[in-house]
């Protein structure tokens, strides 16, 4: 006899993992499908960040900026080693925004979202140190927001779903869904090519680019009440062009903005773009206008120019966002909408629309508002004060956990001991094991990715080829020859 999840969601992205984590603390059934790979598209190409939205504010957009705001500090304390304060500066461009409105903003951001754990906003003198920024910057404003290893944070939070009683299928592609006697009836379609059927009390689909696609699959004669937006937005990654740890907002003729990012201690992450997208969402990568749109941008701040030949790697993503009829791409809303369905004699469906990773807790939160009604579930909100896998650590402290992480295990490199600390948290001691040295740790297949580790993401994060743990898991593909990437492939087939 099939198993009869409470709710059954189809996605593998930060909104569907978020959904399935939260509905599993609850006591709920839950099983979630996705058909690639865990943050395999939208939710591993983002900016990296944990913020509020600056630029949120002159669209009014106050809400939004309130809640994401509201949730940095909230993934500050429950995901210390993932997330983690960096300081930006923001240089004013006199032919742009006045500084005046640059410095209400700030103020704004500064006390809407109950700021805490960060310091406040302060003015710059750039006649003092321009630092990397050309000469002719005199003024600037200094203000926190919080950076992210998106993968990680999607695959973080799918443990947590999994070790709460969730079942995760990844690879797992769900080829339809229909009701009979109350329930979804679901043709799930496995890695193997083996057909699995489930049964459901409740169906989410947070299948973000596909949102409508899957949607139209399930009722294609009722008309969609909520449009996506698909909007690409494209980042690059150079050599690092500064030293030091802050990162840099620029404005934009365009009335956009694009981040520098000091990325993974070498390199500088810029971006991104925000250019409409028609094709299919899988199929999606940085065009050569969009390459040279953010290397003119970076390079009219800088004092080292930025040419689409410094670009070692790029990615893209699609947004999926909910369309709100702006004119301009860019303007369009970063705000969600939840969309329930509840036919007379239907299972209720739950379509996820937009969102952005910053708030994907809050939004899993509004999801189990809407569906308590209609499932009788009784348990209340519990993931504002819940630690992350790896996140436990007194006082959120990272800092001293990562002092104390590596007296403990004083024979690892110390550029590998702040690697696992960061992407593992307290599970980095999983990880090691009872190793006492390199050697226990098995075969370095390649900067300082030993067999142990890759065992680790295999049983503990859903890892099965070269790809998921080179670019998602970790970003060690940008530091391996393609003799060591090929070898962590053999491996993982042994």
């Amino acid at each position: 006899m099939t198993d009869i999840s409470d709710i059954f969601v189809v996605g593998g992205g930060i909104n569907g993992v978020g959904i399935a984590r939260d509905a599993a603390g609850r006591g709920l059934k839950v099983t979630l499908a996705e058909k690639d790979d865990l943050a395999a598209h939208t939710s591993s190409a983002s900016s990296k960040l944990i913020h509020g939205g600056l630029r949120y504010l002159e669209q009014y957009e106050f809400r939004l900026v309130r809640e994401s705001l509201h949730e940095r500090e909230v993934l500050l304390k429950t995901a210390p080693h993932l997330v983690h304060p960096r300081r930006f500066l923001l240089p004013h461009h006199s032919a742009m925004r006045p500084a005046w409105m640059l410095r209400l903003g700030l103020f704004l951001y500064d006390h809407i979202g109950g700021r805490r754990h960060l310091p406040p906003t302060r003015s710059i003198n750039l006649r003092r140190d321009p630092g990397p920024l050309q000469n002719l910057f005199k003024k600037g404003f200094e203000y926190s927001d919080c950076w992210v290893d998106d993968a990680r944070l999607v695959v973080t939070a799918a443990m947590d779903a999994a070790e709460r009683g969730a079942t995760i299928l990844k690879g797992y592609e769900v080829m339809g869904a229909d009701w009979a006697d109350g329930l979804w009836q679901i043709e799930v379609k496995g890695p193997d090519g083996t057909m699995r059927h489930h049964q459901a009390r409740a169906l989410v689909n947070a299948g973000g680019p596909w949102v409508n696609i899957f949607r139209s699959r399930l009722a294609p004669q009722q008309h969609m009440r909520h449009k996506v937006r698909l909007v690409k937005g494209s980042h690059i990654v150079v050599p690092a062009l500064y030293e030091g740890e802050e990162a840099y907002t620029l404005q934009n003729r365009d009335g956009r903005v694009v981040f520098a990012i000091p990325y993974l201690g070498r390199f500088t992450l810029i971006g991104t773009t925000d250019v409409a997208h028609m094709g299919d969402p899988a199929d999606v990568k940085i065009t050569e206008d969009e390459t040279i749109y953010l290397c003119e941008v970076i390079s009219a701040y800088f004092k080292k120019t930025v040419t689409p030949a410094d670009v070692v790697w790029s990615f893209s993503g699609v947004r999926p966002l909910a369309d709100d009829g702006a004119a301009n791409v860019s303007k369009t809303t970063r705000d969600y909408v939840l969309d329930l369905d509840i036919e007379a004699d239907a299972a209720p469906l739950l379509s996820v629309y937009g969102g952005k990773l910053t708030t994907f807790r809050r939004l899993a939160e509004e999801a189990m508002e809407k569906l308590q009604p209609v499932l009788g579930f009784e348990a209340g909100e519990w993931t504002a004060h819940a630690p992350l896998p790896g996140g436990d650590m007194p006082g959120h402290d990272f800092p001293a956990f990562l002092t104390a992480f590596k007296a403990r295990h004083p024979w690892l490199p110390a550029d590998m001991a702040d690697r696992l600390a960061v992407a593992y948290g307290t599970r980095a001691e999983t990880v090691i094991g009872a190793a006492r040295n390199l050697t226990d740790l098995g075969r370095n297949l390649g900067d300082g990715l030993y067999e142990a580790e890759v065992d680790y993401l295999r049983t503990h994060e859903w890892a099965t080829s070269a790809e998921d743990i080179l670019w998602r898991r970790s970003k060690l593909g940008l530091f391996m020859a393609k003799a060591e990437q090929e070898a962590v492939a053999a491996y993982l087939a042994g």
